[in-house]
């Protein structure tokens, strides 16, 4: 190999590397690693139905911090967090409790199956609101089962973070939302 290409061979790759880890750390605000957002970006505003066919909007929790959690009936890992899921959305805490499920989007049933299905779970503190077709999910970006999402008392997304989040960690992760 000359000369020229041995000096440059190892600066590219530290560039190549820096290029790698500065892509794979970028995300939403308030990035699973990051802090969250000193002034998050407005989040998408959503007007879904529960359930039981109520209308239920984010503009309705305005002054409210809340959690969002995106989960499939698929999912292992979103099934094995829904006990506690369920006794998070029961305690008296600082922020809401709202789960979201996207009927007919990325292999999910159809709204009745999943209503069906889900009436045999003893989840009774769960809110679960339907995303038909996921057109709530793809405003978020959701890429991944299950994906937490921390709005702001503002209406701020202040922090996305992708897998399961134990109830210990959203409780720190709100501390740090005002």
């Amino acid at each position: 190999m000359p000369k020229t290409k041995k000096k440059w061979l190892p600066l590219l790759m530290l560039l190549s590397a820096a290029l790698l880890l500065s892509a794979c750390g970028q995300g939403p605000a308030g990035s699973a690693s990051g802090s969250p957002a000193a002034s998050a970006k407005p989040a998408p505003q959503f007007d879904l139905k529960d359930l039981n066919g109520s209308e239920v909007k984010l503009a309705d929790y305005k002054g409210e911090k809340v959690y969002i959690k995106y989960w499939a009936s698929w999912c292992s890992i979103c099934l094995a967090g829904m006990d506690e899921l369920n006794t998070l959305a029961g305690q008296d805490n600082d922020f809401k409790v709202i789960s979201i499920v996207a009927p007919d989007f990325k292999g999910e049933k159809s709204e009745a199956d999943f209503k069906k299905w889900f009436s045999g779970l003893d989840e009774e503190n769960t809110t679960v609101l339907l995303d038909q077709d996921g057109k709530y999910a793809q405003q978020l970006g959701v890429r991944a089962y299950p994906t937490s999402f921390y709005i702001d008392s503002e209406g701020g997304l202040a922090k996305t973070v992708p897998g399961h989040n134990t109830n210990d960690v959203i409780a720190s992760n709100f501390d740090a939302i005002p």
